[in-house]
């Protein structure tokens, strides 16, 4: 339904917007003529417009153009024709009266208005009168208001008054069109009233009262009119019958519409009286009010009847078709008929009315607007109801019908038809009744001849036959109906026509007759069908025989016999003859001739002078008597009459009275009454007139003058019959002098006349009225009303504002009472409130025809106090009611002062200024606009503008994100509510000088020896500089090969090259180059990398030189400190002193070994060594020379020397310890503890090798000590001392915001601890507030602070901050939020928004939105007619004004505006209404019924569905969610499942001897603990008791052991060193539980942040895990060893406290979801196969540093282990398993194992150089398979080697030979992070080593394990100096073939 609703009220508004497209057309075409007062004027809008816009053009009716007259006449662009108010000097007939039109062109041509008659009324004083009026009690009074001639067409009565209260038109009280008082009914109460009319003029808007007049009330005539009221239809008669009560002795007049009525062929009095009114054949013109009135003597009596004439006619409106129907087939026929009184309409079928039955039934209903309807109902029509139907409506009126056949299906018949009468003269319908269809034709035949055969006959399609003009003869017979209802075959039926013809009365006439005459009278009819019958009527009534009156009729004749003919026989007779065919009759009248006589004889009688007099006369007779009167004047016997001239003033009444209407004293004298009407002898009567003379004033003022406060004498003179009396009269009440003393009345008589005068003492304003003095005798009474006008000064005007605008206000005066004089001007005063009338200013002789005036040249934000005087010519009036108003504010007039501009940083200017002066701010200064503009060369010279609210005379305002080192010009513009003032003088100044923000371009370097290079470039772009450049710096440090950085250096200097001496040789250098400024340095440019060449090396760090036997030496030496180059091979030097032998021997040996056994030496003879290392420069210097001798006694020496071993945590450590001797020494490893050494444990974390190397694996920072290696035999021993330094990432840094402003927030930091190793850089990210998107920014080492550019205004952001050192990255700083300045866009209430509205368009102001500090990028405006539902927009970036066009006119329109910026949008509503075509306001919309309530509707019905799909679909949402938070918890599960398992290669190692065991392994991630539960339940190991784990729920709520998970601390023998707790409590997130951190940190109070310990938990029900297993691949067995292996794992979402952002792993990196996963597991079955494996945990480090600190850099082509987001607590952990027993190998053949992964040659190539010097390393080709590259380059390449290779492992063939191991076996090199293969040239080279020696001592590890350093880099793929090089030693694991490891990382 809503949608129906919604379809229409579109295609509505679509519809009315589809109207508007014509292209001329007229607005008011009706528009003729326009009437104004001169003292308002008039605007006459165009009637003619056009679409596209049409050029309007005004014209004089003459053709001529028109002009503008200034202040007169004007014609506005829109075409609107403006006359200005004028004054009556100014009337100039050719512009104030004259015709105008109008023309309208455009495009489609051109079209003119009709004339326009255009007309001035000027101001004319003028007084209203309302005369005293007689009525008879229940008669009616009509008052009317006299209004002077003058103005009589502009002056019209609005109200009337009774008593003053103004007459409410209802009851007995109406005023009539004309503005006349109507009161009906009249009673006695009526003649105690005053009645007043009030009147308006038309345009000027004046209004008068009149005087009070009285209604004087007599007993009335009663008169009745019936009927009261008739509705009849046109052609009707109408009779109105006249009854009057009382004396017989009235006239009665007939009124219709207040005029008499005029007898004509219609209308005809009847009646003795002529009581009644006979209206025949009414018209529609004799519509309307009828009265009655009845006169006897002085009483009139009237009653009135309404008489409503319509067409009564029955006419059919609506009626049925023809139609074919189905047998059975329901039908309906609908006949519908209008006619007055409303028709009835009936039925029938085949010319037979219809008989209701059950299968035919008809009903009829008349309708609220008088029609009637009728339906004819067919249930089950047969055969038998087909036919034509005929709808007949008949009405006193007349009648009319309608027919259509109806065809019913079936075999076709004739139903039988009856005879026809037809009347001669007249046209005749022959229906054929044919039922039955189809059938082929109807044919109609009359004496066997087809018709039609003459041109009076017509046969219809439906088979009808017409005859026209019947006529006896010839068309009276028998007629065929033929039917063909099949080609060859026809029915048919006859019917007979018989035509009658009417009856013809020949005429007959009345002849004169008199009283007592005989008369006869024959109506004869001459032809007609007998039986002819014959009536007689006398008006309208029938005759019957009786008094004097006879009838006798015979075959064909009737006579009207009149034994004795009297008056009361006149009258119209009329002779009717009918018969079978019609009836006619014919109307004569017959006149009595009586002779006169009188009725009222005349009779001597006395006349009063000036009355009216009626002298009494009444004769009858017939032909009416002619009545003539004469007069003989004089008192003696009449000489001779004259007739009397009939005038005005004498007229003869219609009874035959003479009627004197002013009896003067000439008509004294004898009256003669004749009368004749030429029947007999003429009658005569004489009479005496006497006159007798009444009161009557013959002398006195109409109007007269006083001044008030003066003494006024108003005179009365009087004659007439004595005695005579004269009264005074004030108004209506009588004057009494001696109540009231300020009256006296004299009165003197004189013989002639008497004379009265009455004082007023003095005159006041209540004696402006009319003073009547009356005279009184018996005869009669007389008035003379006096018209009193007292002048005095008039009353003030009454003052209104109607427009105040910020220089000018508008004035509207009324000026109420004038003094009774003309005004003469006006005088308005007006000043400051603040100041007295003294210093008023004023404005004066303002003409008196203007009633409003403008005050200009006011002061904006004034208060102004206004007052005004009036003048006539008496004097001045009062001054008016002081008007308090305060005018409105203008823009400011001056510019703010004082402007200075102080530059506060490179891009930043502080403005100062102050307030404009008070007195040119003219209003409140609500703030400034500040304009600023860059003045440098090849700017655009455009202001940008920002605003700031005003806070007081002061103000200061920054101006922020200016270009550097730039000169800006400031101007500074106050604005207040109404606008924008001028602005200040351009003020310049330069922001300060700043570093340059771009790098010197094109540097390069080149290496010119091994000590000097040469560095170049070229200037950085000027426009960046930012300042004067001062010069370079060059910065440059050495990249040593394990990893570290020199020294940084620098130099300065102006020139655009250097060159750089005294560098290290064959050494890696980063240079950068940077240029700076007075401000500091600038970028640095890009590192260069660039290798000094090679030199020379020095001397080797160190010698050292043991005895190994009686024959032989070892020596051993370091690697030179500087090697300068790549050491191409070692020379060994000895001599022997004593031998005489003057050459030293020389032995060389390659550059990876640094020892050398020197044999075939004497015993007891002295030699002397020293080494020298050789590159492709050459031999460098000589070592230190040692002196050693051959002993037959060798003890034990090492050879290994000592010193600092630095190294990054997390890296497997080789401390080497070589020894010599005979016996072979024993080696013991101790590390020193505060006073006293401990024994170095051997366990999983540590080894001491064969060789005496002693291997630490993943170093931590506990493992930071001095470590003492000696080595014993039976003949000695030696030490050496190393001192082992661990690095580890550096701590979070302190980050706080120092300063923000819109687009930038700068950042201070303190780092914390640098682990050990320098800070190389810090990694700065930040995100918007609701963004998970972070930008890294990357700074340098020496930066503490940093400041973040180019941010969005007024947004929140999130930043966080981590410090990078040689080991990696630290943790992550606490995340910190800061706001840019600014807000979103509002709306200032105190500004207008429209500036302008008319029927079409509305223009916008939108200033009043505040930018809020950021700029506004868009602004949309959507409106929509109120109660549309379509909302039109439109969008502007502009704040300036911007219009609606094409909008409705005088139509309400909803608006709403959203403006936008960075910081968000600001939203407004309001509502504004188009003007309508007069530029009129329209009032507000009401509740009404219409579309409105079509809307209510719709969103009645529309909510609740509404409403019901939203909670559907957020039901929906709703479980969505859910699901895909399930989903997602599965897929991060999943993933971590893939990475612990898939993504970690796996090698074999020897199976563990022991029971078997099942555990599975669990990963829980929310606490970043890891579980081993066995199936049975929860097994300890060790001793621990049980403890409770701390979980995420227990850091915000106190300890429960009954929920969540239980378990115990795990310290396995292997774990027992270097421990500490799983989570760091150092740094727990606010919020949490304070009782748990100290429980937890107490308990590993002695651990530092990087140690760990393992937790065996047990969920319980309240918490299940879900089982997940990896996808494995299955494989054969290789040489009979199988591996099987699997793992599972409960996860849950993190409840990481930074807003649950961040999941734990990447749901990237799932392939498959938990079902799957699940169901992979239940296929392997490999449940049993988990039962013979043993799963040991070698170590595991927990790291507690937030989840983005592992993710701080990501390469693009690392997997998913290091792409994945992290926990809360990321980690790196190894566990070792075993394999099944030997007897269960076969259980394992198809388990897969992984892919083994073979390492490179090169990577291993950035060993330290001590550990290279190991046999271990050691290889036959002399192929060097580390290249020379440049650093850099070698970073990336590690970088993007350590990414390939990261979580791999290798797996060597059992068959293959073991590197540097005693005997065969396998081998596993194993990284944490990067595993390394070793070479079979590394197999070969350890192969030397002796095999015993790991098989005497059961402890010492059988294989041997290195570790290569690797480059990683994070922060991206992007260059930084954050590069970390982290490096690590390998282990060995127990020999055995089958036996594997594996590494994973939790992140």
């Amino acid at each position: 339904m809503w949608l129906v609703t919604f379809f229409l009220l579109y295609s509505l508004q679509k519809a009315r917007t589809e109207d508007v497209g014509t292209s001329l057309y007229f607005v008011n075409d009706s528009l003729q003529q326009v009437t104004f007062s001169s003292t308002v004027g008039v605007v006459i809008p165009c009637p003619a417009a056009g679409s596209p816009s049409a050029a309007l053009r005004w014209y004089l009716a003459t053709g001529d153009d028109i002009y503008d007259v200034p202040h007169i006449r004007h014609v506005h662009a829109n075409g609107t024709l403006q006359l200005y108010p004028f004054s009556p000097s100014a009337f100039n007939s050719f512009i104030h009266d004259n015709d105008y039109f109008c023309t309208a062109e455009n495009s489609a041509g051109k079209i003119r208005s009709p004339n326009i008659r255009v007309k001035a009324v000027f101001r004319e004083p003028y007084t209203v009168r309302v005369e005293d009026q007689r009525s008879m009690r229940g008669n009616v009074a009509v008052f009317k208001c006299l209004i002077p001639s003058s103005v009589q067409e502009y002056v019209s009565v609005v109200s009337w008054e009774k008593d003053t209260v103004s007459i409410v038109p209802e009851n007995r009280f109406f005023i009539t069109f004309y503005g006349g008082l109507y009161i009906s009914d009249v009673q006695k109460e009526d003649a105690l009233s005053t009645y007043r009319c009030i009147t308006k003029h038309k345009y000027s808007g004046e209004t008068r009262q009149s005087n009070g007049a009285r209604l004087s009330v007599s007993d009335p005539l009663h008169v009745s009119l019936t009927p009261k009221k008739l509705k009849t239809g046109i052609g009707s008669t109408v009779i109105l019958s006249c009854a009057l009560s009382g004396s017989p002795e009235y006239a009665i007049r007939w009124y219709r519409n207040t005029e008499l009525v005029v007898l004509d062929d219609y209308i005809s009095i009847r009646g003795i009286s002529n009581e009644t009114l006979l209206i025949t054949a009414a018209q529609k013109s004799h519509s309307g009010a009828y009265q009655c009135f009845a006169t006897r003597k002085a009483q009139t009596a009237q009653d009135f009847s309404i008489i409503v004439l319509e067409d009564g006619t029955p006419r059919i409106v609506s009626s049925f078709s023809e139609k074919v129907v189905n047998p059975g087939e329901q039908f309906s026929l609908m006949c519908a008929a209008k006619g007055a009184p409303p028709p009835t309409i009936t039925w029938a079928l085949d010319d037979e009315p219809i008989q209701r039955d059950n299968g035919r039934r008809s009903n009829q209903y008349t309708m609220s607007d008088g029609t009637t309807v009728s339906h004819m109902n067919v249930t089950s029509p047969q055969i038998k109801d087909g036919g034509v139907y005929r709808c007949a409506a008949r009405n006193s009126v007349g009648s009319t019908e309608y027919q259509a056949r109806i065809n019913v299906r079936g075999p076709p018949s004739i139903r039988a038809m009856k005879n026809i009468t037809a009347v001669a003269g007249r046209d005749t319908f022959i229906n054929c009744r044919v039922i039955g269809y189809p059938y082929y034709s109807i044919k109609w035949y009359k004496d066997a001849l087809l018709l039609p055969d003459n041109h009076r006959q017509v046969v219809f399609e439906n088979g009808t036959l017409k005859l026209m003009d019947v006529q006896k003869g010839m068309d009276e017979g028998e007629y065929l109906c033929s039917v063909l209802i099949q080609p060859q075959l026809s029915i048919s039926q006859s019917v007979h026509v018989t035509v009658k013809v009417p009856p013809l009365i020949q005429p007959f006439e009345f002849p004169p007759a008199s009283i007592g005459q005989l008369l006869y009278i024959p109506c004869v009819v001459s032809s007609g069908d007998m039986p002819i019958r014959i009536t007689w009527r006398k008006d309208g009534q029938v005759i019957i025989s009786g008094s004097g009156v006879t009838i006798e009729s015979k075959e064909f004749m009737s006579s009207l016999q009149i034994s004795s003919v009297s008056l009361k026989h006149n009258g119209n007779y009329t002779c009717i003859a009918s018969n079978d065919a019609a009836t006619v009759s014919r109307e004569r009248q017959l006149i009595v001739r009586v002779p006169p006589r009188f009725v009222v004889q005349p009779n001597n009688q006395d006349g009063i002078y000036g009355k009216a007099g009626v002298l009494n006369c009444s004769v009858d007779g017939y032909p009416p008597p002619k009545v003539m009167w004469k007069h003989a004047k004089g008192s003696g016997n009449p000489q001779q009459y004259h007739p009397v001239p009939l005038t005005g003033r004498i007229q003869i009444l219609p009874n035959s009275s003479l009627l004197i209407r002013h009896v003067l004293e000439e008509d004294i004298g004898y009256y003669l009454c004749q009368a004749s009407n030429g029947v007999g002898t003429d009658i005569s009567k004489s009479m005496f007139l006497t006159v007798k003379i009444p009161a009557m004033i013959t002398s006195h003022p109409n109007t007269t003058i006083a001044i008030k406060g003066q003494m006024k004498e108003l005179n009365c003179t009087a004659r007439g019959e004595r005695p005579i009396i004269i009264r005074w009269e004030k108004g209506d009440t009588v004057i009494d002098p001696d109540r009231n003393m300020r009256y006296a009345i004299t009165t003197k008589d004189n013989s002639d006349e008497v004379i009265s005068t009455l004082k007023l003492k003095p005159a006041d304003r209540g004696d402006s009225v009319f003073f009547s003095c009356h005279a009184i005798n018996s005869y009669g009474e007389d008035r003379g009303l006096i018209q009193l006008t007292v002048q005095e000064p008039p009353d003030p005007p009454e003052l209104e504002i109607r427009e105040v605008k910020a220089r000018s206000m508008n004035l509207r005066w009324t000026q109420r009472f004038d003094g009774n004089s003309i005004i003469t001007g006006f005088d308005i005063e007006y000043k400051n409130k603040s100041d007295s009338w003294d210093f008023k200013q004023s404005t004066r002789n303002i003409s008196p025809t203007i009633n409003q005036a403008n005050i200009v040249d006011l002061h904006p934000a004034s208060v102004y106090s206004i007052r005004m005087y009036s003048f006539n010519k008496i004097g001045r009036s009062e001054p008016s009611k002081e008007l308090t108003i305060s005018t409105e504010e203008a823009a400011p007039d001056g510019p703010p002062m004082d402007v200075t501009l102080q530059p506060m940083t490179s891009q930043s200017i502080q403005v100062t200024w102050k307030a404009p002066k008070k007195e040119l701010q003219n209003g409140v200064i609500r703030g400034y606009q500040i304009g600023y503009r860059e003045n440098s060369p090849g700017s655009n010279g455009q202001y940008s503008i920002v605003e700031m609210k005003a806070t007081g005379d002061s103000e200061v305002y920054t101006l922020d994100n200016l270009k550097k080192f730039a000169q800006y010009g400031v101007v500074v513009q106050a604005f207040n509510r109404a606008g924008t003032g001028p602005s200040s003088s351009e003020i310049n100044a330069t922001t300060l000088e700043d570093v340059p923000s771009q790098p010197p371009e094109n540097v390069r370097a080149l290496s010119i020896t091994s000590d000097v290079a040469v560095i170049s470039w070229s200037e950085p772009p000027r426009s960046t500089l930012n300042g004067v450049l001062k010069g370079y710096r060059v910065i440059f440090w050495s990249l040593y090969m394990d990893g570290e950085w020199g020294e940084m250096q620098n130099i300065t200097t102006v020139r655009e090259r250097v060159e750089l001496r005294g560098m290290e040789k064959f050494t890696n250098y980063s240079v950068q180059v940077l240029a700076y400024t007075q401000a500091g340095d600038g970028v640095r440019s890009s590192v260069l990398y660039i290798q000094t060449k090679e030199d020379v090396p020095g001397p080797p760090a160190g010698i050292k030189a043991v005895p190994s036997s009686a024959s032989s030496v070892v020596v051993s030496w370091l690697p030179p400190t500087k090697p300068n180059g790549i050491i191409r091979k070692y020379t060994i030097f000895c001599s022997s002193p004593g031998s005489g032998q003057p050459a030293p021997s020389e032995y060389e040996t390659s550059p990876e070994q640094l020892f050398y056994r020197i044999a075939h030496l004497s015993r007891g003879q002295q030699y002397m060594l020293w080494v020298a290392a050789v590159t492709s420069a050459g031999r460098g210097n000589l070592s230190e020379k040692v002196t050693i001798e051959p002993a037959g006694k060798a003890p034990a020496k090492i050879i290994s020397f000592g010193g600092t071993v630095t190294t990054p945590w997390m890296k497997d450590v080789r401390l080497p310890c070589n020894s010599v001797g005979e016996p072979a020494p024993a080696i013991k490893w101790t590390k020193d503890s505060e006073d006293s050494a401990i024994p170095v444990a051997v366990d999983g974390q540590r080894m001491i090798q064969a060789n005496g190397t002693l291997v630490l694996r993943a170093v931590k920072a506990e493992d930071s000590g001095y470590y003492i290696c000696t080595a014993t035999n039976t003949w000695g021993f030696d030490t050496i001392i190393i001192n082992l330094l661990v690095q580890v990432p550096p701590d979070q840094p302190r980050l706080t915001v120092s300063k923000t402003s819109a687009s930038s927030i700068t950042l201070a930091w303190i780092p914390g601890d640098n682990g050990g190793s320098s800070i190389r850089g810090f990694v700065l990210q930040y995100s918007v507030d609701n963004s998970e998107e972070w930008k890294d920014v990357f700074i340098s080492s020496s930066e503490r602070s940093f400041k973040l550019d180019n941010l969005k205004c007024g947004t929140w952001y999130k930043v966080k901050l981590a410090a990078k050192n040689s080991v990696g990255a630290g943790r992550i700083s606490e995340i910190i939020e800061a706001k840019t300045h600014g807000r979103e866009p509002s709306f200032s209430k105190d500004q207008h928004l429209f500036t302008h509205i008319n029927s079409t368009h509305a223009r916008l102001n939108l200033q009043g939105w505040s930018s809020g500090g950021c700029p506004i990028t868009a602004i949309v405006l959507e409106y929509r007619p109120k109660g549309n539902w379509v909302w039109q927009s439109l969008k502007t970036n502009s704040s300036g004004e911007v219009s609606l066009t094409e909008l409705r006119e005088a139509t309400w329109y909803e608006l709403r505006m959203k403006a936008c910026n960075s910081a968000g949008c600001g939203n407004e509503s309001t509502q504004f209404a188009t003007l309508d075509y007069g530029g009129s306001t329209i009032p507000p919309i009401k509740s009404a019924q219409g579309e409105g309530d079509d809307v209510k509707k719709l969103f009645t019905i529309a909510c609740p569905v509404i409403l019901a799909t939203l909670g559907v679909a957020l039901l929906f949402i709703i479980r969505k969610k859910r699901k895909e938070k399930r989903l997602k918890r599965l897929r991060d599960a999943k993933s971590l499942a893939e990475m612990l398992i898939s993504k970690n290669n796996r090698s074999f190692d020897t199976p563990v001897k022991g029971p078997p065991q099942g555990p599975r392994l669990h990963i829980d991630i929310p606490r970043v603990q890891l579980l081993i539960e066995d199936k049975e339940g929860i097994k300890q190991l060790g001793d621990d008791k049980a403890t409770i784990p701390v979980t995420d729920t227990e850091f915000s709520q106190a300890v429960n052991p009954q929920s969540f998970c239980t378990g115990v601390s795990l310290h396995h023998p292997a774990l027992i060193q270097n421990t500490g707790p799983l989570i760091d409590m150092s740094d727990i997130r606010p919020g949490t539980n304070p009782v748990s951190r100290k429980s937890v940190k107490s308990a590993h109070s002695t651990r530092n942040r990087y140690s760990s310990q393992w937790t065996l938990t047990k969920c319980q029900a309240s918490t299940p895990a879900r089982t997940l297993t990896s996808d494995w691949r299955t494989v054969g067995s290789q040489h009979g060893i199988t591996v099987t292996e699997s793992d599972s794992y409960s996860a849950s979402l993190s409840q990481d406290t930074d807003k649950g952002r961040n999941s734990m792993v990447s749901t990237e990196s799932a392939s498959s979801t938990y079902e799957e996963l699940a169901r992979a597991y239940e296929h392997a079955k490999l449940e049993e196969q988990l039962q013979h494996a043993k799963f040991e945990i070698t170590e595991c480090f927990i790291s507690d540093s937030s989840s983005d600190q592992m993710t701080t850099g990501t390469n693009e082509n690392a997997d998913s282990m290091t792409s994945m987001s992290t926990p809360s607590e990321p980690g790196i952990c190894r566990f070792t398993a075993s394999p099944p027993k030997p007897q269960d190998s076969d259980r394992g053949k198809n388990v897969a194992v992984p892919i083994p992964h073979r390492a490179n040659k090169s990577d291993y190539c950035n060993l330290p150089l001590y550990m290279k010097s190991e046999a271990f390393f050691r290889k036959p080709d002399l192929h060097d398979p580390c290249p020379v590259v440049p650093p850099r380059e070698a970073s990336v390449r590690n970088l993007a080697r350590a990414y390939h290779t990261q979580t791999r492992h290798m797996t060597l063939d059992p068959g293959s030979k073991p590197l540097g191991l005693p005997h065969p076996g396998a081998s596993t090199a194993t990284l944490p992070q990067r595993p390394l293969t070793m070479s079979a040239a590394a197999n070969a080279a350890s192969a030397t080593i002796p095999a015993a020696a790991a098989a005497t001592d059961p402890t010492a590890a059988p294989s041997a394990e290195s570790r290569m350093p690797t480059h990683t880099k994070t922060g991206g793929s992007r260059d930084s100096l954050l590069e970390m090089s982290t490096s690590g030693v390998g282990r060995s694991q127990k020999q055995g073939a089958g036996a594997y490891s594996k590494s994973y990382t939790l992140v």
